[in-house]
């Protein structure tokens, strides 16, 4: 790093190191892309309270709906080289998904969370999301909950499987496949994984829960369909050795900020003369589909061709009206900011949901990040 990164850099860590001596977070990682530059790259914090192993910069994450920016990015490419097109019907692809009314499911509306299907297969167990083709199978059969396109409720789980499997069916690889061969490999990533081999599994952070805020809002009825209580977003599920493993496209990527940050460097503004998209589909992809309530949040959360937008409740972080990229549950982010040829990818051990969405520790890196780049012009 040049001797004005580093000074940017050492004011993240700052922050970092005071948000686990605080007690408020207990491992972290960031990392910023600017003008296709690693510029920033921190972590502070233990990555295994049962050992007391300290995060590093290869310590993998479980990222939650963070992983839904790398899913989202996988079936652009496909759009990219004329594969498929958005309006497409699912089941154009997949004719099972056809069933129970939902011949006309395009996957737009699956983008953009309308499609009318954000409920979890009635009993699906963590055994059901280890199993692509039992789940696919229960999804292809699940009857829809309105009509396609009139609402937006967030599918928090479906939608991972459903775009997966249309992946597969029109490419022949699984996502996790596709996602390492057309999106790692083109980057240098090695730290990012749909389902990880066991030979990484000693340097992925054990998950913490951190507390549930009292005096909360009740939960949306449509939430706990679509992530019911026996499939939470939470550590007492994804610490488990086999859902590490699952490919769940929606909720299960591992990775490290890095690799998350340079998978969103690449779409900002390109890496090492790397594009996996072009600017113009970049452009396209973080339009404005929809800033309607989701039904299933309960949020007014502008949302793009799968990627939310920046917004009132800091759904991309950035300040940036371009910015575009996906939050997971616990805190985790990655995000592109194409205006200021940004890209931040955010991971931590606990995980926490903040009654005010902006005091969030992901908040607080990025407007860090935001404070130094202003400052820093050269960097």
């Amino acid at each position: 790093m040049s001797p004005t990164a580093s000074a940017a850099n050492a004011a993240v860590q700052s922050l970092l190191d005071d948000l686990v001596a605080s007690g408020e977070e207990l491992g972290l990682q960031v990392a910023a892309y600017h003008q296709g530059r690693l510029v920033i790259d921190a972590w502070a914090g233990i990555a295994d309270t049962r050992t007391g192993r300290k995060v590093d910069c290869d310590t993998l994450f479980t990222v939650f709906s963070t992983t839904k920016g790398i899913t989202y990015t996988a079936i652009h490419i496909l759009a990219e080289r004329g594969l498929l097109d958005y309006d497409d019907p699912v089941a154009r692809y997949w004719p099972a998904f056809a069933a129970r009314g939902k011949s006309r499911v395009t996957i737009r509306q699956l983008l953009t969370h309308s499609a009318g299907v954000p409920q979890m297969p009635e009993g699906s167990t963590p055994e059901d999301i280890c199993d692509w083709d039992r789940i696919c199978a229960a999804i292809a059969d699940l009857p829809l909950l309105w009509e396609p396109g009139t609402m937006t409720g967030y599918h928090g789980y479906t939608v991972g499987w459903i775009l997966g499997e249309v992946l597969r069916r029109i490419d022949g690889r699984p996502i996790a496949q596709f996602v390492k061969d057309e999106i790692c490999a083109p980057l240098g990533l090695r730290n990012l994984f749909f389902g990880i081999p066991d030979e990484v599994e000693d340097r992925v952070a054990f998950l913490e829960d951190g507390p549930i805020p009292e005096n909360g809002p009740e939960p949306m009825l449509l939430l706990a369909k679509a992530i019911p209580e026996q499939l939470p977003a939470a550590a007492t599920l994804y610490n488990c050795p086999d859902i590490r493993r699952a490919c769940i496209p929606a909720a299960g990527g591992i990775m490290n900020a890095r690799d998350l940050a340079r998978h969103y460097a690449c779409l900002a503004t390109g890496v090492d003369g790397v594009r996996l998209l072009p600017p113009k589909r970049v452009a396209l992809i973080a339009r404005e589909q929809t800033r309607a309530t989701d039904q299933v949040i309960g949020l007014n959360i502008r949302k793009g061709l799968g990627y939310f937008l920046h917004g009132e409740n800091g759904e991309s972080i950035s300040d940036s009206p371009d910015s575009f990229g996906h939050p997971g549950a616990g805190g985790s982010v990655g995000y592109a900011d194409p205006t200021q040829d940004l890209a931040v990818g955010f991971t931590k051990t606990r995980l926490t949901a903040p009654l005010d969405r902006m005091t969030g520790s992901d908040v607080k890196v990025s407007a860090k990040i935001q404070e130094v780049l202003s400052t820093s012009p050269a960097l």
